[in-house]
């Protein structure tokens, strides 16, 4: 009963207008507003959001492979021994104080394509984070309304199974009235007793459904459980529950263009394509052209340090390295081996995606059509349900009728009156349901709710 009563998404507009600067715990909560709420805390929605920032800066990281790697060395040494003067002829003991810097400068060339296929890998990556955070987002908007929506069908539950008990009660009354003056026996007095009990009990039993329902939804929009929150029950149009009709092979096309996490897959397949292709590259020679400027300085030589740095001792070297990969313990075909084996394991991680979209759309719209049917039939049992108990009341009001007849017949209104309830929930919610699965749901589409 749990997806079907996600089912009541997204459905509803709030009853209350709220302003965004107060705190939850001062207002009362819509589903538009809980739905906020959940987005701007949710923890997963913050990590998916932080790969896509990961993801920029792997992108600005390839790009800058394209530019020269630039280095600066400095050196300073002091050397204490014994050294031949050649002005004097000997050997002497002297200490010798000497600089030296240079400015290095690489440039690659070429290295057999790996630079532009990795670049192309950490943007297709990037747009496959960028979907998947599109994707959670969809997530908690859907998890947040299936928990909202349980909310208020319990609280709906509760209404009806409170509505029941106070009949029972006033029914008891009745009963223990002419029991009194002798016109009913006593065990209908007993078995009202026990009748009223039991409906007392399926309200304890409801309001505990109600409190779970609201921690599970509070716990959702990770808020402090410790408040007390009011969240808003919407009333439904009644324009709003006729049935539509779907394209089941339109929504399925819609789904494989639309669904975030199925382009997610297909955009980490082509990642994985161009790395594969990076790998390839490694195989290949490399060229890459270089550049160093030095100059230095020694106390050795009967120069001052102007003339020996800035003039005497400037060295410029320029060059072209190639560089032949010929035996490397096979590690470089390995890579590439096993980036052919993430390859296909993608490929096929994807057709089990796609397979599974398809049985989802197609599950979720069987299951409309299912909803409408029995929404159908609930609005005619609760009719039906409805005359027989207004009927056996009045029977038994005037004494024509039993109390077992009166007890059965109320039963199966409030049965029908919660048959009816959750039916129409379905309905509603399905839409959404259908929406999710085709990759169409946002957090501001119009729910089909009267405020």
């Amino acid at each position: 009963m749990r997806i079907g009563i996600l089912l009541l998404l997204i459905g509803f507009s709030l009853s209350t207008t709220v302003h965004a600067q107060d705190a939850p715990g001062d207002r009362e909560i819509s589903l538009q507003d809980a739905i906020e709420i959940a987005l701007e805390n949710n923890n997963q929605l913050k990590v998916a959001s932080n790969n896509v920032d990961l993801a920029d800066k792997q992108v600005r990281s390839e790009k800058a492979d394209y530019f020269p790697s630039v280095n600066a060395n400095i050196s300073g040494n002091r050397n204490i021994g014994r050294t031949f003067d050649q002005s004097a002829g000997q050997i002497t003991t002297e200490t010798n104080n000497s600089f030296r810097s240079s400015l290095n400068a690489n440039l690659p060339i070429f290295s057999g394509l790996e630079n532009l296929h990795s670049l192309r890998s950490s943007q297709y990556g990037k747009r496959s984070d960028e979907e998947n955070l599109q994707r959670v987002r969809e997530d908690i908007i859907f998890n947040t309304a299936s928990n909202y929506l349980q909310l208020i069908l319990d609280q709906k539950f509760l209404e009806i199974d409170r509505e029941n008990l106070a009949a029972s009660r006033k029914t008891l009354e009745q009963v223990r009235a002419q029991v009194e003056v002798g016109a009913r026996p006593q065990v209908d007095l007993y078995n009202q007793e026990a009748t009223v009990a039991n409906n007392e009990l399926a309200v304890v039993n409801s309001e505990n459904a109600v409190q779970s329902s609201r921690l599970q939804l509070i716990n959702m929009l990770q808020i402090d459980p410790r408040k007390e929150y009011e969240f808003a029950t919407p009333d439904i149009a009644d324009q709003s529950i006729g049935a539509r009709q779907y394209d089941l092979d339109q929504l399925v096309t819609t789904a494989l263009e639309n669904r975030s996490d199925l382009q997610s897959e297909k955009f980490d397949i082509e990642s994985i394509k161009h790395q594969l292709s990076a790998t390839r590259g490694s195989l290949y020679p490399s060229l890459s052209l270089s550049g160093s400027i030095s100059s230095s300085y020694s106390e050795l030589r009967p120069f001052d340090f102007r003339d020996q740095f800035w003039d005497q001792n400037i060295n410029r070297a320029i060059g072209l390295s190639l560089s032949i990969p010929i035996f490397g313990n096979l590690d470089r075909r390995t890579n590439v081996q096993t980036q052919q084996i993430n390859y296909k394991n993608a490929r096929l991680d994807l057709e089990n995606t796609e397979l599974q979209v398809v049985q989802e759309v197609n599950q979720a719209y069987n299951d409309y059509q299912s909803y409408i049917k029995q929404l159908e039939s609930s609005e005619k049992a609760l009719r039906a349900a409805e005359r027989s108990y207004l009927t056996q009341k009045e029977r038994y009001e005037v004494g024509a009728g039993t109390l077992i007849e009166l007890s059965d017949a109320n039963a199966q209104y409030v049965e029908a009156q919660a048959s009816r309830a959750q039916a129409l929930f379905r309905v509603i919610f399905q839409r959404k349901l259908l929406d999710y699965y085709v990759g169409k749901l946002d957090q501001n589409v119009s729910f089909g709710f009267m405020r």
